[in-house]
C-alpha cells in the first residue's frame, strides 16, 4: 500500500506544511484529525496503513461518511446490514471522547484506538499496533490458565518463594497433602521448614543454600515433613532458582512430590531381601551383614567375646516326606520361634536356608560357655512342638565358631561353624561341637581332592587292578574281580578307600563307574582271546549306591557290553545289602531287568549289612561272597566256621555260588574245600594286581 498524502487548511505546499507531513508520517502511530463537522483535517500514511484502508479514501471525501463507506464495501461487519452495522460502529469508535478500543483488522493485526476531544469540537485518533502486545497478552493469560490447571490436577504440591520479599507461596495441594488448614498456613518459609524431620533439616538446608549459590543445577531433597496429625509422609522436593542479571536468586519455585508409599516398598523389598519369607528371621545374608559389625567392633576394640552358632535338623527330611512340606514350614516357623525365645533379647538367631538355623551370640567368655548355650540350646529344642494334630520331637546338630583374631570376614566364622555342626552330625547327630583347625584342614584336603578327582578320568590316572577268583574245584583261575586304583601325580597310588565315598558324594561315581565297567570288560575280552580257558573267564564289577539308583542303569551297561565285546553272561555285577535295602521293591526291579539281559549279580559282604533272609530267597541273585571276617576266623572260632557253613548250605539250596573272600591261609582253603565252597579269593592266591602282572599270572596257568 502507498502512502497517502496529509492535509489541512494550512497545507498549501508551503515549508511548514511540508514541515507538519514529514512530522506526521515519522511517527509509528496512525495520526488522524477530524474537525467538529467530522472532517478529516490531517493524518499520516501509517492511519491508513493499519486501518488497511484504500489510498484513495480522500478522493471519495474525508469525512466519517467516507471511512463508513470503506468499511462497508470491504465487508469488516460480518453478513446481514453491512450499511447499518458499519454506521454504528463508526459511530461508537469516533464518538468523543470513547476509550481505546481494540479491533482485530482483515489482515488479523489487532489495532488499539485512542480518541481524544479537542476544544473545537474535533477531535484526534490515534491508532497504534497492538498485534505483538495483545498476543503476549493471550501467551500469559493461556500461561495462567494452563498453569492454574496443573496446579488443580497436579498430585503435587507446588510451592514459589519470592527470595526478595521471604514469602512462600503453597499451592493447595501441597497443604492438602500435610492436611493444612487456611488458619494454619502463612507465606512464612517456616511454614515448611519447621515440618522437616530434625534427622534432615540439615542436609535439606544446604542442598538448598547450594543450588541458589549456583554450585548446583537444580534443588532435590528427599525428606521427611510432619502431617498436622504428627505423622511424617516421605516427600521429594524438587525446585528452579531464577536469577537476575548478576546471576543471584531472587525467586525458587518448585514442587513437593509424596513418596510414602514408594518408601514404604523400598522398605518392604529390603525388608524381603534380607528375611526369610517363613520364619521372618534374617537370612543369610542380613546374618553375614551383623557378624562382620561385630568383627570389626571387635577388631577395633582389641577383645573379641562372641561365637557362631550354626544348628542342622536331625532327620527333617523324614517329616517333610511324611506329613508333607506344609507341616515341615509350619515346624521350621516354630522351631524359629524357639530358638528365638532361646537365644534371648540382643542376640541374632536368623534361617540361612533349608533346615539350618544359625545363632549370633554376643559376650562369650569361652568355649566353655560356648558349648553349654549350644547343649542348653538342643536340649529345650527336643521339647515336643506342636504341629497340626502331632507333638513332634526333633533334635539338631550344633556347631560352634569362636571368634579369634585370625577371622577377617563373617564367611570364614560361618564355615567354621557348619564346619563343626557337619562333625557333630557325623559323630551320632543331636551333640555339639567346637570348630577346630583340624576340621578346615580336612575340608581343604576334601576340596583338592576332588579338583583332582574332576581331572583323573582325562588325565588317565585311574588304573584297574585285578584280583583272582580261583575255582576251587579246578585250582585254577575262573576270573577277577576289578578294582580301581587312582595313581595321583602328588600322592602316589591311592585306594579306593580314599577317593570313592567322595566320588558318590559329588555324583563322579556314575562317571568312574561307567569307565571301570568298560575297562574291565575290554580287558576280559583281550585275555580271552589270547588265554582260552573253559569255561570262559568272569570278571567282577562292584556297583555303587548312587550307580544302582541310576535310572539307566541297565541301558548304560548293555551298551558297554556292546562296544567292549565282553558277553553278559561272562560279567558279574557285586552289589551290597546296604545299596539292594534302600529300596528293596526297585531293586527286585533292577535285578530282573539285569537277568533279563543275562548278567549275573552278586551279593557282596553277605553278613555284614542288614543280613535279612526275608528278601534273599525273593532276589535273583546269581553268587554269594563270605566277607573276610568269617573266613578270617573260620579256622580257630567254631562259631564263624558254622557261620560260613551255614551260609553255604543256604546259598546252595537257593543254587547260588559262594565265593569266599580274604582267604590267606592253606587251612583256611582246605577248610574252605572240605565246605564244599565253590571259589575263592585273597592274599594266599594273589593280592589286587596290575593289569601286566594279571595277564602275567594268566599266561603261567597256575594251580591251587
Amino acid at each position: 500500500m502507498s502512502s497517502s498524502q496529509g492535509l489541512s487548511p494550512a497545507d498549501n505546499g508551503t515549508s511548514d506544511g511540508r514541515l507538519l507531513k514529514a512530522a506526521l508520517d515519522s511517527l509509528t502511530q496512525g495520526f488522524a484529525v477530524f474537525d467538529a463537522e467530522r472532517r478529516l483535517q490531517a493524518w499520516n500514511a501509517r492511519f491508513f496503513d493499519l486501518l488497511e484502508l484504500p489510498d484513495d479514501l480522500r478522493r471519495r471525501g474525508s469525512g466519517l461518511a467516507a471511512l463508513f463507506l470503506a468499511l462497508a464495501e470491504r465487508g469488516d461487519f460480518g453478513p446481514g446490514d453491512a450499511g447499518s452495522a458499519a454506521a454504528r460502529e463508526v459511530e461508537r469508535l469516533f464518538q468523543p471522547p470513547d476509550p481505546a478500543h481494540l479491533h482485530l483488522t482483515p489482515g488479523g493485526q489487532v489495532v488499539e484506538r485512542l480518541v481524544a476531544p479537542m476544544a473545537d469540537g474535533g477531535f484526534v485518533v490515534t491508532l497504534t499496533d497492538a498485534t505483538d502486545r495483545r498476543r503476549a497478552e493471550l501467551r500469559l493469560i493461556e500461561s495462567e490458565e494452563r498453569y492454574a490447571l496443573a496446579s488443580a490436577g497436579a498430585n503435587d504440591g507446588l510451592w514459589d518463594w519470592n527470595l526478595s520479599t521471604n514469602r512462600l507461596y503453597l499451592s493447595p495441594r501441597w497443604k492438602q497433602m500435610l492436611a493444612l488448614s487456611e488458619e494454619d498456613v502463612t507465606e512464612e518459609p517456616a511454614v515448611w521448614l519447621d515440618r522437616v524431620h530434625p534427622d534432615e533439616i540439615e542436609r535439606l538446608s544446604a542442598l538448598l543454600e547450594a543450588h541458589l549459590a549456583g554450585h548446583s543445577p537444580h534443588f532435590e531433597c528427599e525428606h521427611r515433613i510432619r502431617r498436622t496429625d504428627d505423622a511424617y509422609l516421605w516427600v521429594v522436593a524438587r525446585g528452579l532458582a531464577v536469577r537476575d542479571g548478576l546471576g543471584r536468586a531472587t525467586r525458587i519455585a518448585g514442587s513437593l512430590t509424596d513418596v510414602t508409599e514408594r518408601k514404604y516398598q523400598e522398605a518392604q523389598a529390603l525388608h524381603d531381601a534380607l528375611h526369610d519369607p517363613l520364619t521372618q528371621l534374617p537370612n543369610r545374608a542380613l546374618f553375614l551383614d551383623r557378624v562382620t559389625q561385630v568383627l570389626a567392633r571387635a577388631k577395633r576394640s582389641g577383645r573379641g567375646r562372641f561365637a557362631v552358632l550354626c544348628l542342622d535338623l536331625d532327620r527333617f527330611k523324614l517329616v517333610n516326606d511324611s506329613l508333607g512340606h506344609h507341616q515341615g514350614d509350619e515346624l521350621l516357623a516354630q522351631v524359629g520361634r524357639r530358638l528365638t525365645a532361646i537365644a534371648g533379647q540382643g542376640q541374632t538367631v536368623a534361617r540361612p536356608g533349608g533346615d539350618e538355623f544359625a545363632v549370633l551370640v554376643d559376650d562369650v567368655a569361652g568355649p566353655v560357655e560356648a558349648r553349654a548355650l549350644a547343649e542348653r540350646l538342643l536340649v529345650d529344642l527336643t521339647k515336643p512342638i506342636a504341629v497340626g494334630d502331632r507333638q513332634l520331637v526333633v533334635t539338631g546338630s550344633v556347631g560352634v565358631a569362636l571368634y579369634e583374631p585370625i577371622y577377617d570376614r563373617a564367611d570364614d566364622m560361618m564355615r567354621d561353624a557348619e564346619l563343626a555342626m557337619y562333625r557333630a552330625k557325623s559323630l551320632g547327630k543331636a551333640r555339639a561341637e567346637l570348630f577346630h583347625p583340624s576340621l578346615h584342614t580336612h575340608a581343604v584336603h576334601l576340596l583338592t581332592l576332588e579338583n583332582d578327582l574332576r581331572q583323573a578320568i582325562g588325565r588317565k590316572e585311574l588304573q584297574l587292578f585285578f584280583q583272582p577268583i580261583i575255582s576251587l574245584k579246578t585250582g585254577r583261575v575262573a576270573g577277577f574281580e576289578s578294582l580301581v586304583r587312582w595313581r595321583h601325580p602328588r600322592r602316589g597310588l591311592l585306594g579306593p578307600l580314599e577317593f570313592i565315598t567322595l566320588a558318590e558324594e559329588t555324583g563322579l561315581i556314575g562317571q568312574i563307574g561307567a569307565w571301570v565297567l568298560e575297562e574291565a570288560c575290554r580287558r576280559m575280552r583281550d585275555w580271552q582271546a589270547r588265554f582260552p580257558s573253559d569255561p570262559p573267564l568272569t570278571v567282577s564289577v562292584n556297583l555303587s549306591i548312587r550307580q544302582f539308583n541310576q535310572i539307566d542303569l541297565v541301558t548304560e551297561i548293555v551298551e558297554i557290553l556292546a562296544r567292549s565285546g565282553w558277553r553278559a553272561g561272562r560279567l558279574k555285577l557285586e552289589l551290597t545289602e546296604t545299596a539292594l535295602m534302600q529300596n528293596a521293591a526297585r531293586a527286585a526291579h533292577i535285578l530282573s531287568q539285569l537277568k533279563a539281559a543275562d548278567i549275573d549279580v552278586s551279593l557282596d559282604d553277605f553278613g555284614t549289612g542288614y543280613s535279612s533272609l526275608s528278601y534273599l530267597h525273593a532276589l535273583p541273585f546269581d553268587t554269594l561272597k563270605i566277607d573276610k571276617s568269617f573266613v578270617a576266623g573260620m579256622v580257630g572260632e567254631r562259631s564263624k566256621l558254622e557261620i560260613v557253613r551255614a551260609i553255604l548250605l543256604l546259598a546252595h539250596n537257593l543254587k547260588m555260588d559262594v565265593v569266599a573272600e580274604g582267604v590267606e591261609t592253606i587251612e583256611q582253603l582246605a577248610q574252605l574245600r572240605a565246605l564244599d565252597c565253590e571259589y575263592a579269593q585273597g592274599y594266599l592266591f594273589a593280592p589286587p594286581l596290575d593289569a601286566e602282572a594279571a595277564e602275567q599270572l594268566l599266561g603261567e596257568n597256575r594251580k591251587w
